[in-house]
């Protein structure tokens, strides 16, 4: 939360106020003597300098903030130098980018986007279908691509949206990414392997084992996790033989965390994740998928 409120009083002028209870702090922790010792405030007269006490100044950010501004460089805009500034407080930081003119003089907040090139490119560089699991055309217009994690209920929500929708829109492929965020879901990763075993035997195997997982989420635990796996493989008729060679095959593992580290490098961070033909929709939301669907089939 306190980095949400970083993040937002950089980029939307937000006025806020930290709880002035005090903390404790590790004996490692900077004091904020230290701190702002070595902020960019050691450096008067430079672009930096102005940046941080303007800033300093406007949203109240005392000596417990720690401030770093810069180092700048120049911008696509000529006249504007690109500004980082990383604002940290009780051991949480984040950091945005503010735009300056090179007199000093005036500060812009915002994201600056080139309209000469396409804005998805870099999105669509970094997504691969590879040999993910999918459903419906292999040469679609249009192709959803999920990162989803079997232990977030906002992922469950997101499947029973998919379970309606997709029916009625033939014409999409659905591909699913696994995602699993093994720190706050114990389960998730040995979920994502499950399925992934199914997916060795059949694509329809895959597919009824995640509707399964999904439907059974409330009953599977850290504790039950590998006995729910083996009966939902049982219930499913997959080969039991080959399903139990699959489960300890460390090839498998990989194939996950390679889905991971995809994602990772598309900045996800929540599940689901999904994007509509390198449209990003974040959380189950039904109408924007839908809106980008009904966009990308007049105008794709």
């Amino acid at each position: 939360m306190l980095r949400r409120l970083i993040f937002c009083t950089l980029l939307f002028l937000t006025v806020f106020r930290f709880p002035s209870a005090a903390q404790s702090r590790s004996e490692k922790e900077k004091s904020p003597a230290s701190k702002a010792a070595n902020s960019s405030a050691d450096k008067p007269g430079t672009v930096e300098s102005r940046v941080e006490q303007y800033l300093r100044n406007l949203y109240a950010w005392g000596p417990t903030f720690d401030v770093k501004v810069g180092p700048s460089k120049p911008s696509p805009i000529p006249d504007l130098l690109e500004v980082p500034v990383t604002v940290s407080m009780a051991g949480q930081s984040d950091t945005a980018v503010v735009y300056v003119s090179k007199t000093g003089n005036f500060l812009l907040r915002g994201e600056l986007a080139d309209m000469s090139i396409d804005p998805f490119a870099e999105t669509r560089s970094k997504l691969h279908v590879g040999t993910s699991p999918s459903m419906g055309p292999e040469d679609a217009k249009i192709t959803l691509i999920e990162f989803a994690d079997f232990e977030c209920p906002s992922c469950r929500q997101l499947d029973l949206i998919l379970r309606e929708l997709l029916p009625r829109h033939p014409e999409v492929r659905l591909v699913f990414k696994h995602y699993p965020l093994a720190d706050i879901h114990p389960w998730a990763m040995t979920a994502a392997i499950a399925s992934q075993c199914a997916l060795q035997q059949s694509p329809a195997a895959f597919w009824k084992m995640h509707d399964a997982i999904f439907d059974s989420q409330d009953l599977i635990s850290p504790s039950n996790v590998w006995d729910k796996m083996q009966d939902l493989a049982k219930q499913l008729g997959l080969n039991a033989d080959t399903y139990q060679a699959c489960i300890i095959d460390p090839e498998v593992t990989t194939q996950v965390k390679a889905n991971i580290e995809e994602g990772r490098t598309l900045t996800i961070n929540a599940t689901p994740t999904t994007f509509v033909n390198n449209r990003r929709v974040v959380g189950p939301d039904k109408s924007a998928i839908e809106q980008y669907i009904t966009f990308e089939q007049v105008h794709k």
